[in-house]
């Protein structure tokens, strides 16, 4: 459309991530609970590439370009090297970037250089640094290494001799623009899913806070010994739960920890600090969950992503009030299952999410209604962690004084309520975030927008659960050879090594 200068569009709208803020306080309690790992890092050979990395720049006193060059390389080699040579359903996967490269693969031909440059048709990764940039904050808490003007220098921990020589013959064949099949295959122990692994002696001993097998807590920080704790509770719930690995490394925490009475009678579980954290984290997940569910359903009943069907704020109470029971609020938490038993967390929220569409709003209001009634129930670290700062918006303790207050009303009541409330609530989230440009326009960071009273939107929300690291954590703990998953029964346990190092034996 042409016009006028003044008439062109004075606000900028981009999609916000986080619309409801309803996460931090779970990951504020995962960046304590779990330092040194990620939800993008669980890769042991690539904190180990990056260490070796590091060493070998200052062993060959490399500049940053150079030290930059020979990353972008070697993760292209790397990357190469897992396509030909891994399994694409095997364990722990394959590497990063391993569709980004097949471009550059001609048969069994590599065409490195293609692939490493930044601005290439090519390119394997948009970003300077490629996948360092995921990896780069997990490994300086962990001590292998620390970024540098976005390349790998030598952390706290020495990259040991049998690290550095794994990756000597990636570091000649990466300065090399093509790889024939012969050259590539002299590599293939550095695939993901080689037999050996030679950085895995080294890496147990960091991940679990232990030397020559021993943990001495006065020679580890508090991240270590943090990280150990979660390892060592992870450990023990496999040895426990180990046939709910099927549905992930998470439930078999979920069964040992969340639910039930163990953290407190296990001899293994009730010495493991801060467990009783993890407890929080893991039932206040579940709301966390309940409320980004609704939201991106609230956002989905408005219509196209371009905007056309807009929706009144009646319109929208309508789409969550309609399909509430025609019963009272008292009524219908008479109807939960039981949250508690025994004076132990019961497993509620299982029993509301299962065989059930976790889309269905129904389902995400009793969620919030079974963690409004936790926030009465649970008590020391767990209930602290659950509820995370007090005053924060839509937490459980704000869902059990609407429980207080709409006791006696119909649920159509309460869903009038939460629809409004998360409408509220998304409006002080996008006007914290906004910010003038770099022309002096303002930038607003939220896909739902309001003009006369209408709602429209320029785009759908995630709905998917926010992640504890516990899957990476698993997965790591894996490939130190501390647990084994049998894809048979699909089962897991804890092996006799990581019963020694983690020291969870009975």
């Amino acid at each position: 459309m042409e016009g006028p200068e003044w008439s062109q569009r004075g606000i900028e709208q981009r999609a916000g991530r986080y619309p409801l803020r309803v996460e931090a306080p779970i990951l504020r309690a995962i960046e304590l609970l779990v330092p040194g790992i990620s939800s993008v890092t669980r890769y042991v050979r690539y904190y180990a590439l990056y260490a070796a990395l590091g060493a070998h720049a200052a062993e060959h006193d490399l500049d940053g370009a150079a030290s930059l060059r020979l990353l972008r390389r070697s993760e292209v080699v790397l990357a190469g090297v897992s396509r030909l040579y891994d399994d694409p359903y095997g364990r722990p996967g394959m590497a990063h970037a391993v569709d980004e490269v097949r471009p550059s693969l001609d048969g069994d031909v590599l065409h490195v250089g293609a692939a490493a440059e930044l601005d290439g048709d090519q390119a394997y990764s948009s970003r300077r640094s490629g996948s360092w940039e995921t990896y780069l904050g997990p490994s300086a808490v962990l001590g292998t290494a620390v970024n540098e003007d976005g390349a790998p220098c030598p952390g706290r921990h020495v990259c040991p001799p049998e690290v550095a020589a794994l990756f000597a013959p990636l570091w000649r064949e990466s300065g090399a623009d093509v790889l024939d099949g012969t050259r590539l295959e002299a590599l293939a122990p550095l695939a993901m899913q080689a037999p050996e692994r030679p950085e895995a002696g080294w890496m147990r001993g960091l991940f679990t806070a232990t030397r020559d097998g021993r943990h001495d807590p006065e020679e580890w920080g508090t991240d270590d010994r943090r990280r150990r704790a979660t390892f060592r509770m992870l450990g023990r719930a496999a040895g426990l739960h180990g046939g709910d690995a099927a549905h992930g490394w998470e439930e078999c925490v979920r069964s040992a920890v969340a639910f039930g009475n163990e953290v407190e009678t296990d001899p293994v579980l009730r010495r493991v600090d801060n467990v009783l954290g993890w407890r929080g984290l893991l039932l206040r997940n579940y709301s966390v969950g309940a409320w980004r569910r609704l939201w991106a359903a609230l956002v989905r009943s408005i219509g196209s992503q371009d905007g056309e069907a807009d929706r009144s704020r009646d319109e929208l109470r309508a789409w969550l009030a309609d399909p509430m029971p025609a019963t009272s609020l008292r009524a219908c938490l008479g109807e939960l299952p039981a949250t508690m038993a025994g004076g132990h967390p019961a497993p509620a929220e299982r029993q509301i999410t299962q065989d059930t569409d976790r889309r269905d709003p129904l389902l995400n209001v009793r969620l919030l209604l079974a963690g409004g009634r936790r926030a009465g129930e649970l008590s020391g670290e767990a209930r602290t962690t659950f509820l995370g700062a007090q005053h924060d918006i839509l937490n459980p303790l704000w869902v059990a004084r609407l429980i207080d207050d709409f006791a006696d009303r119909p649920m159509r009541d309460l869903s009038v309520r939460l629809v409004d409330d998360m409408l509220a609530q998304a409006r002080r989230v996008a006007l914290a975030k906004t910010r003038p440009d770099a022309n002096g326009r303002m930038k607003v960071f939220s896909r739902v927008h309001e003009r006369g009273g209408r709602y429209y939107k320029t785009g759908d929300e995630g709905d998917g659960d926010i992640g504890t690291r516990l899957h990476q954590t698993g997965d790591i703990a894996e490939q130190l050879g501390l647990l084994e998953y049998r894809a048979e029964d699909e089962t897991a346990s804890l092996t006799p090594l990581g019963a020694e190092l983690l020291e969870v034996g009975e």
